[in-house]
């Protein structure tokens, strides 16, 4: 009888236990609010036990309504210590119950909302001096920043307090000092307002001799024993190597060294993944060794970008192979089906930053000794048994790229030959591993700078396959993202999500013209202006430059209007560039003007910090001049304009616009082809310089004469 009793309670033990561990699994289930988004990251978090609300009214209201503070954090799916924060904090039911009790949690996927991003990084800086990823931001229901940081830990260390003891002093100011927390939000928001508040200086103009001050400050702030700017962590610097670059056409011999220096030394590996291509966020020592293992779209279009315009220009093939196999990159693992390209591959793979790319010495030596590359591997790479990275090797050659086939013994061709085959073997396993995880969304800014870079090598170096992905690129843009209401900024699994920024129009815009130079088909051009037009109607602001966000955009603190370049150019320098090359093509004083007006404002700070506005200096090479533009019209059909291309693009000639057209031109042509007619039916070619043009030509000798004076091939 005791032992049915017992059985009885054991049954019913059990099935306590088993709906007790039901509900909770349910609970840890259960996902949050965040569900229904199609961000990657913020979907990562759809399932933490904190009760996450996407950025939007439902928060604010909710808010307002229970009278609680908004905890904001803000990451992106590549970022590793945005994993690590998650895991230690935000899957912590502890932290997550004082996140659901006493606030409202929202979470953001900067890359979504970059304005979102601006306006409260700004303000994290404002308070410590410092910002990054991720971003923890604690805000009044109306939206106003009273405390933040970045990453807190788990347990203090490193003079950083809890995460834990961080929500609770939040929580002691929100109910014991209401009145001081308001003012200090009052007084951060005014601040961050005032950052806002930029525009034109009437009667200022650019000085004559600005281009070879910001030259000089960058020249001797350059670090001439590990390459770059400033010191670890190093980031790449593609706009202030693109001005550099625009210098040496300039005949600026001794800004080519530095340019030169640098693409050498990123090139090497380490940053630069030898196996695959493509190139990794940042550099966390001198020697561009240990990356931050995340590859984002943006660094590797830009980066493509520069090593193609110095390959070219400087006839060096080892950029050039930098160039397409970073391009071949983004083809191959980074592009959707239709034509997109996706945001970023993740830092971490199974759960370990960076273990994708890095190899054991015994490992290698398995792979490369039974195929006979293994003496060569030791030759080119430094490798040990001990390794160079906790344990393990991050493949980096020991010496630049163009003096290692001299220091192997080999001509160019046996030593390309040999590191091609031993590239083949090193990605045959590596695929067999677990692959980091892709960030799928497609951004529209970021694929516009896609876009200007395989559209430019397509024409520069001849390539189809590049011109093709331009092309898809460019419709799965317009045919996905844009709506009879504007175009949107993000796009994933077939559904767009959120108004574009500045930077998205202007973005595209350059894009597109690129295209339009490589493709000659007018509807590329017809939609830059169409673009652009747009772009001036909904973000301009009278007062000078442009706002980031639209003028129906209600869901902000502000509007913002960031004027300093990242590791993206801003939407205002984007804008800027877009319009001058607009300008270029249609001889429209209006989008001068407006590429203009705020330049003479900037231009103290271009000298002093001429890193945080690369792409501005763009824009002042640009309006410095002297810029070119080239018609070339064909009497029957395009093929026939192929030897002058060839001229054309045989080297990088930036401040340049191209039309080519048969004729007569298109009716919504650029102005650069109107008025134009062909000699003696003949390909013919116009020259100008600041819309003043010299004899028109059918001989491609004479072009060429035109465009390179004294060039005798």
């Amino acid at each position: 009888m005791l032992y049915g009793v017992l059985s009885n309670i054991a049954f019913l033990t059990d099935i306590l236990y088993t709906q007790t561990i039901n509900l909770i699994n349910q609970v840890i289930i259960m996902p949050n609010h965040l569900i229904h988004e199609t961000s990657p990251y913020l979907l990562q978090h759809a399932h933490n036990p904190v009760d996450w609300y996407p950025w939007g009214d439902e928060a604010f209201e909710k808010a307002r309504r229970e009278d609680k503070p908004i905890f904001l954090s803000i990451g992106y799916a590549a970022c590793h210590w945005c994993h690590v924060m998650a895991h230690e904090s935000f899957e912590d039911p502890d932290i997550a119950e004082i996140l659901n009790r006493y606030f409202v949690p929202v979470k953001v996927d900067r890359e979504e909302r970059p304005d979102v991003d601006s306006i409260y990084m700004n303000a994290v800086i404002t308070l410590t001096g410092q910002g990054g990823w991720p971003l923890s931001v604690f805000l009044t229901p109306e939206g106003k920043p009273f405390y933040g940081g970045t990453y807190f830990p788990p347990t203090p260390r490193h003079g950083l307090p809890s995460f834990r003891d961080v929500l609770l002093a939040a929580l002691q100011s929100w109910e014991n000092d209401r009145e001081d927390l308001f003012k200090a939000g009052e007084q951060l928001s005014k601040h961050i307002r005032a950052m806002n508040d930029w525009g034109i200086a009437p009667g200022m103009v650019l000085r004559a001799n600005l281009l070879e001050q910001v030259t000089h400050a960058l020249l001797s702030s350059y670090d001439r024993r590990y390459g770059g700017w400033g010191n670890a962590p190093r980031f790449p610097q593609p706009m202030v190597l693109e001005f550099l670059l625009m210098q040496v056409t300039r005949g600026n011999v001794d800004a080519l060294k530095p340019v030169e220096h640098n693409l050498q030394v990123m090139s090497r590996g380490g940053l630069y993944d030898i196996v695959g291509g493509g190139f990794a966020r940042y550099s966390t020592d001198n020697d561009w060794l240990v990356p931050h293992f995340e590859k984002m779209l943006y660094d590797n279009a830009q980066l493509a970008s520069v090593y193609l315009h110095a390959g070219i220009l400087e006839n060096h093939p080892w950029f050039l192979r930098t160039a397409t196999q970073t391009l071949d990159f983004l083809l191959r693992e980074m592009a959707h089906p239709l034509g997109g390209f996706f945001s970023s591959l993740d830092a971490d793979s199974e759960g370990e930053e960076g273990k994708y790319y890095l190899w054991e010495y015994n490992e290698l030596r398995q792979i490369l000794e039974p195929v006979g590359l293994w003496d060569f591997f030791l030759q080119v790479f430094k490798a040990s048994p001990e390794g160079n990275f906790e344990g393990k090797i991050i493949l980096q050659a020991r010496a630049d790229w163009e003096r290692l086939p001299e220091l192997t013994g080999l001509s160019e061709n046996a030593f390309q030959e040999k590191l091609d085959n031993l590239r083949k073997f090193l990605s045959q396993t590596r695929n067999l591993r677990i692959r980091p995880s892709v960030d799928d969304k497609i951004i529209v800014s970021w694929n516009g700078l896609a876009l200007r870079a395989f559209a430019e090598a397509a024409r520069y170096l001849n390539r189809n396959d590049y011109l093709e992905a331009a092309q898809r690129n460019a419709h799965f843009l317009l045919e996905n993202l844009y709506t009879p209401k504007g175009l949107m900024r993000t796009w994933r699994e077939g559904t767009p999500r959120q108004w574009a920024l500045l930077e998205d129009y202007a973005s595209l815009i350059l894009g597109l013209l690129a295209l339009y130079q490589s493709d000659d088909q007018v509807k590329w051009y017809e939609w830059a202006v169409r673009l652009a037009d747009e772009m001036i109607a909904r973000y301009r602001d009278p007062a000078g430059g442009f706002f980031d966000t639209r003028d129906d955009q209600k869901d902000l603190l502000l509007r913002p209007k960031d004027f300093q370049d990242n590791a993206t150019p801003c939407g205002n320098s984007l804008a800027a560039n877009a319009l001058l090359m607009l300008y270029e093509f249609s001889g429209e004083n209006s989008y001068y003007q407006l590429a203009t007006q705020v330049l003479p404002l900037l231009q103290d700070s271009l000298v002093k910090y001429p890193t945080a506005f690369g792409f501005w200096l763009q824009a002042v090479d640009w309006t410095m001049g002297p810029a070119r533009q080239i018609a070339i019209l064909a009497p029957n059909n395009l093929d026939e304009v192929k030897l002058f291309k060839n001229v054309l693009w045989k080297t990088y000639r930036p401040r340049l616009v191209s039309a080519v057209s048969t004729f007569p031109p298109a009716e919504k042509c650029p102005a650069l082809l109107h008025n134009r007619s062909v000699l003696d039916g003949k390909v013919t070619a116009y020259l100008c310089e600041g819309f003043v043009c010299h004899h028109p030509t059918s001989d491609v000798h004479i072009f060429r004469e035109q465009l390179e004076p004294g060039d005798g091939d």
